[in-house]
């Protein structure tokens, strides 16, 4: 123990008695283990704002839509019991049905008339439970509601995105025109990550549907909420259940699929990098190599007197290992910290949610440091072959 001890301190004099050669024979390590956690980190970071707003949206909403065969020389609708057979799916806890209404043109009351008119806004008549399905809320006003349903109410509510192209100011009283005939808009909806069609969307009560357009009272489309764990179950048992064991007619989507496949990380892209970052450490230990190297004949009187004082080969090519060792731990605790400031500074910018992996850290550090010790092997067997006599020829 005392002769490790020993060991460990003639090691550390020998480094710190050089210090700009200890740098930079740390700066490959450093680079190395810099390069692969920030590559990864800054891929996760960057991926992190998806995860977050997945675990806060939910992953159980699904989409049901007709695709055209259930009526024909119409716009496409779903089976009137629609709402019901799909509310009978064991897996499904809410469920509301919309219609989306064709031909009708969307325009402000007054201003800007002659721009809107090129631009196509969605119209749907929608029930009082789309926003409980939905699980969103509203930027401003209400929602519609049972008065409006039982009344038949010359009433809207429109999205976030379509009222900001409107100039639509809170608590402000406005209207819209749809083919001429003027809607009074009583709330904003909140920005649907999962439906980003309803951002620019104008809603009306199925009733006033019915009553000005003369629309059936039959869906075009479904939104569930399923259990969690069953959206792709219930996704694909749905056509069947409302097309009564047919599986024509119905078009099913899982929103989130779209959120979860961009969350993922491109680990293609990921291996590249961390690839560059293995070639960097290998190239640091090569700079480990070289420098030692140089070091032993530098030192080759100090290793002369030492070996003359009685230390054995196994002793001086210790010491050397031992520089290594100190150098890949020194250099990997740097890295990883210099990579964790990359990772920092980068979602910053971006703008993203700092995702710091502990466990990247450690291996990529422990990596830097078999790098080192590998590449200081044959510097360390250098200077333990090196015998007195041979010293003084050298010095």
């Amino acid at each position: 123990m005392t002769r490790l001890r020993e060991l460990i301190g003639v090691a550390v004099a020998g480094l710190l008695a050089r210090k700009t050669r200890t740098l930079l024979i740390m700066l490959g390590p450093v680079m190395g283990v810099a390069a692969i956690v920030a590559a990864v980190g800054l891929s996760e970071s960057a991926k992190g704002d998806l995860r977050q707003k997945l675990q806060e949206l939910g992953t159980n909403l699904v989409i049901a839509t007709a695709d055209g065969t259930f009526a024909f020389g119409t716009a496409p609708t779903l089976p009137e019991e629609a709402v019901e057979r799909a509310g009978n799916i064991s897996t499904v806890e809410k469920v509301t049905g919309y219609i989306e209404m064709t031909g009708i043109q969307v325009l402000p009351s007054a201003g800007g008339e002659d721009f809107f008119r090129t631009v196509p806004i969605p119209v749907l008549a929608a029930d009082t439970e789309l926003m409980n399905v939905l699980d969103t809320g509203l930027e401003s006003g209400r929602f519609l509601n049972e008065f409006d349903q039982a009344n038949s109410i010359r009433s809207l509510v429109i999205g976030n995105a379509l009222a900001d192209e409107y100039g639509y100011l809170e608590g402000e009283t406005r209207t819209l025109s749809l083919n001429g005939r003027d809607y009074a808009v009583v709330g904003v909806i909140e920005k649907v990550e999962l439906v980003p069609d309803l951002d620019r969307a104008v809603l009306m009560t199925p009733a006033t549907a019915e009553r000005d357009w003369d629309i059936e009272q039959t869906p075009t489309g479904l939104y569930l909420r399923v259990r969690d764990g069953t959206a792709e179950e219930t996704a694909e048992i749905l056509p069947q259940a409302l097309a009564l064991g047919g599986s024509e007619g119905v078009s099913t989507t899982i929103p989130s699929s779209l959120l979860e496949a961009e969350a993922e990380v491109d680990t293609t892209l990921q291996l590249i990098v961390i690839t560059m970052g293995g070639l960097a450490l290998v190239v640091g230990g090569l700079g480990i190599a070289n420098v030692m190297s140089i070091s032993v004949i530098q030192r080759s009187s100090e290793i002369g007197i030492r070996r003359a004082l009685g230390h054995t080969r196994g002793t001086i090519a210790g010491q050397f290992l031992l520089e290594a060792l100190v150098v890949g731990v020194l250099g990997g605790i740097v890295g990883a910290g210099v990579g964790v400031v990359a990772i920092v500074a980068g979602s910053r910018i971006g703008d993203w949610v700092v995702t710091i992996q502990p466990a990247l850290l450690v291996w990529s550090g422990a990596l830097a440091v078999v790098v080192a010790v590998i590449f200081g092997i044959y510097p360390a067997m250098k200077a333990a072959r090196l015998e007195p006599l041979e010293t003084l020829r050298l010095g």
